[in-house]
């Protein structure tokens, strides 16, 4: 059995989804979860449902805000001496950024960006995408412990059972060390719909929506199902949709549970950004387009009469 902490990330009154799928591989390690900040009470009891036997609310001056040198030196003086063998988070904008840093300050070992992982015997073992997820790479970790992983959000799937667990929460106070680099703001976008990292519905379009307007019937759709609206690089490069939105091999590379693309060729760059996704439906005048052979649903046809079409089946449907 291995100690593991999970590292979860406050959002609004829940925890970012990944720390559940990664609680819910854990069953039979010892697991605590921390979070920077005050977790909620709903949260946290989820937290405990799905494995967590202790959860941490860590504070302290500076933590307010996010800055790199501020949450790996809290983490770090937390972390200290509790004999932690492996620190697990998402592989989300904070924990890419977050992860390396601390695993540095521990001069430990790290995996990166695993989309599926077990314990033999305490031993850690993740599967990892290599060369655009052309294949799939058996990695380990060696050296001093704690060891650092992120997990790709989306990649395990939500748990289907529970493996409750005393969830006693707490309150640490740390020090955040001197900070030379500070986050005076940040300006969040217009959307208010998820990230594409950690979407678990995505409706992309391709160079076919002609001009960024036409991205308004993509944007009807993802309302209706509740879903985050992507763009191929051609779409971005033509300037239809900011780079923010590119699901690619130069964009960001995604797994959701369903995957909508609307006038996308299937070229290999944007495969390898959501080739893992669960399901994929395209739409394409193109019979022939390379992404009706990795889509699980194709529909021949103009996009500009199916989308809408979807849209209102799927709100009859919805209620």
């Amino acid at each position: 059995m291995s100690k593991v902490l999970v590292f979860a990330e406050v959002q609004g009154d829940d925890v970012k989804s990944v720390a559940y799928e990664i609680l819910g591989k854990l069953s039979g390690q010892s697991v605590d979860v921390a979070a920077i900040g005050s977790i909620p009470a709903a949260a946290a009891e989820k937290l405990a449902k799905h494995g967590a036997e202790n959860i941490h609310s860590i504070k302290g001056d500076k933590l307010e805000q996010y800055t790199p040198e501020g949450w790996s030196n809290a983490l770090k003086n937390f972390i200290g001496d509790k004999g932690y063998d492996y620190v697990l988070a998402g592989s989300t904008a904070t924990g890419k950024d977050l992860l390396p840093r601390l695993a540095g300050s521990f001069d430990a070992g790290m995996a990166s960006e695993v989309v599926n992982f077990t314990f033999d015997g305490g031993t850690f073992a993740g599967t990892r995408p290599l060369f655009a997820g052309k294949c799939l790479a058996k990695v380990e970790i060696t050296g001093p412990k704690p060891h650092f992983v992120t997990v790709r959000p989306n990649a395990l799937g939500m748990p289907t059972s529970e493996d409750a667990k005393a969830g006693a929460t707490n309150e640490a106070t740390v020090d955040a060390g001197t900070i030379r680099a500070f986050v005076k703001e940040i300006v969040k976008g217009a959307s208010e719909k998820l990230d594409l990292t950690e979407a678990n519905i995505i409706v992309s379009g391709g160079r076919a929506m002609k001009n960024a307007e036409n991205f308004k019937i993509l944007n009807e759709l993802a309302d209706v199902v509740g879903a985050t609206v992507g763009a191929s690089r051609a779409a971005v490069d033509s300037g239809y949709a900011p780079h923010a939105m590119q699901v690619g091999q130069t964009g960001k590379t995604v797994s959701p549970s369903l995957y909508i693309a609307c006038g996308i060729s299937g070229a290999i760059q944007h495969l390898a950004g959501m080739r893992t996704s669960k399901v994929i439906v395209a739409i394409n005048t193109d019979p022939d387009a390379p992404i009706f052979t990795k889509a699980d649903y194709g529909i021949v046809g103009d996009l500009f009469e199916i989308v809408p079409l979807m849209t209102k089946e799927f709100k009859a449907l919805l209620g």
